[in-house]
């Protein structure tokens, strides 16, 4: 008997979905602009529903989709993060984009896939959800039909896209050839310390594709073009929410089904950690569009995330959700700010921030504060988030891997204030002051508020996080 009142955040999200498409149907076009404030406010609301369910835990469908603390952490996380890029998305989509509620509409069923992702106890159930993530942000990078880059980007993600879902598909099925059994539980019971050559091609393959969808070095080329020609709220979107889904099923996965073989995977996962930090930051160095930037220092985050991944231990695991929240704050601040920045001055390359300290002293402010907290300076989110998460690795022996990840980190901060040097000390290029809207303002607020409170005061968010990771090695 399936307790269906565990499944009212995911009825409401598809719901809210349909209706933000019927409301732009309704609507007079000078109206629209409020379907993202009542989308934003629908997932408000469904994040109070997920808070009342804390603390329960079933297995639905014989284990098919799962309810613990661990998956309605992230269920709130993504509920959160779709509030944001609603509300930040409203100026841009208005000017820039039309069909409003096509576009807020696809961002909720993003957060729908989402929550089925981390709440999946079964590779094609994770599967599924995954492929519903990838056609929404298809269609969300290629939303600027008016723009070539947009039409480019969508062709590329669409064709890589196809190509890593057929290994991981692929993967799947070898994985089920070998173990007989597709639920993460039944694949730990039957792996043991060596792998079949089977089960071990089946697991490379596997890697492969969801290394592509976290854009982990070398499938991340796609990354760079596809966040540079996106339309800038889906660039933001893909760059947080779509890694922190990935890394919320592999942990699941890789937990509570791969375990036992953690010795034959790990290099993997270590390989892949090293190349994507390295890679990342050091090609992150020469970009001229901050967008592109942007992209290198996603790869270069995957791959501290991999860093926990590989040491998949309680507090390793701990490290990368408390690593996830504080990069989803900063990056939505990075993004929010240069969303802003370009709804003004519709530019969208570094040299074109000259200045932006005399023109938009605010948004110039919480960009420099997103900046360093993403190369993890003390005092702001990324420090602290990095140093738990660095910590946690070093503990299982991975001392190499943190010390190149603290290196790369000094590196990084070398392109980041390649930025803030534009906005502070090159003269602006134009003189009007740039005063971005009321909401985006307040938006932007926050997150800057998240971003230091997470790095001064961290002890709240780690207790829950905690708690909410002790799930996955019962």
């Amino acid at each position: 008997m399936v307790d269906y009142k565990l499944l009212v955040p995911q009825f409401l999200l598809a719901g809210l979905a349909f209706g933000l498409l019927a409301l732009d149907l309704v609507l007079p076009p000078a109206r629209r602009r409020y379907i993202a404030y009542l989308g934003a406010l629908g997932l408000v609301g469904i994040v109070l529903s997920t808070i009342s369910l804390r603390g329960q835990e079933a297995a639905l469908y014989g284990g098919l989709f799962l309810i613990d603390n661990y998956a309605l952490f992230f269920q709130g996380l993504f509920l959160v993060m779709g509030a944001v890029i609603l509300l930040a998305a409203e100026d841009h989509v208005r000017k820039f984009l039309g069909h409003a509620g096509e576009y807020y509409g696809l961002v909720v069923v993003a957060v729908l896939a989402m929550t089925v992702m981390t709440s999946a106890g079964e590779l094609l159930t994770a599967y599924i959800a995954l492929e519903l993530l990838s056609f929404t942000f298809y269609v969300l990078s290629a939303y600027a039909t008016r723009d070539l880059r947009s039409n480019e980007a969508g062709v590329k993600y669409i064709l890589l896209g196809a190509f890593s879902s057929a290994l991981l598909l692929y993967g799947i099925s070898l994985i089920y050839g070998a173990t007989g059994t597709t639920y993460f539980r039944g694949i730990a019971g039957a792996v043991g310390g060596t792998l079949s050559p089977g089960l071990l091609l089946g697991l490379v393959l596997l890697i492969a594709g969801f290394a592509f969808k976290a854009a982990a070095v070398p499938f991340h080329m796609w990354a760079p073009d596809v966040y540079e020609g996106a339309p800038l709220p889906t660039t933001a979107y893909l760059s947080v929410a779509a890694k922190a889904a990935v890394f919320g099923l592999l942990l699941r996965l890789f937990s509570q089904g791969l375990l036992p073989a953690i010795e034959v995977w790990r290099w993997v996962i270590v390989a892949l950690a090293a190349a994507s930090i390295t890679v990342g930051n050091l090609v992150a160095i020469p970009q001229t569009n901050i967008k592109r930037l942007l992209a290198y220092s996603s790869i270069g985050q995957a791959g501290y995330l991999l860093v926990g991944l590989a040491a998949l231990s309680p507090q390793a695991v701990s490290g990368v959700l408390v690593h996830l929240a504080g990069y989803a704050a900063t990056n939505l601040l990075a993004f929010t700010a240069v969303i802003a920045y370009y709804n003004e001055t519709g530019h969208e390359q570094i040299e074109d921030f000259a200045g932006a300290a005399e023109r938009a002293p605010y948004l110039a402010l919480l960009l420099t504060i997103a900046m360093f907290s993403l190369a993890g300076l003390p005092f702001f989110a990324g420090f602290t988030t990095k140093f738990y998460l660095f910590t946690a690795a070093a503990q299982e022996g991975l001392l190499w891997l943190v010390g190149l990840a603290a290196a790369m980190s000094v590196v990084s901060l070398y392109y980041y204030l390649m930025v803030i040097k534009q906005m502070y000390i090159h003269p602006s290029r134009h003189s009007p002051r740039l005063r971005p809207g009321f909401v985006l303002t307040g938006v932007l607020g926050v997150l800057a508020f998240a971003v230091v409170a997470i790095g001064v005061y961290p002890g709240p968010l780690v207790r829950f996080i905690e708690t909410a990771s002790k799930g996955l090695f019962s």
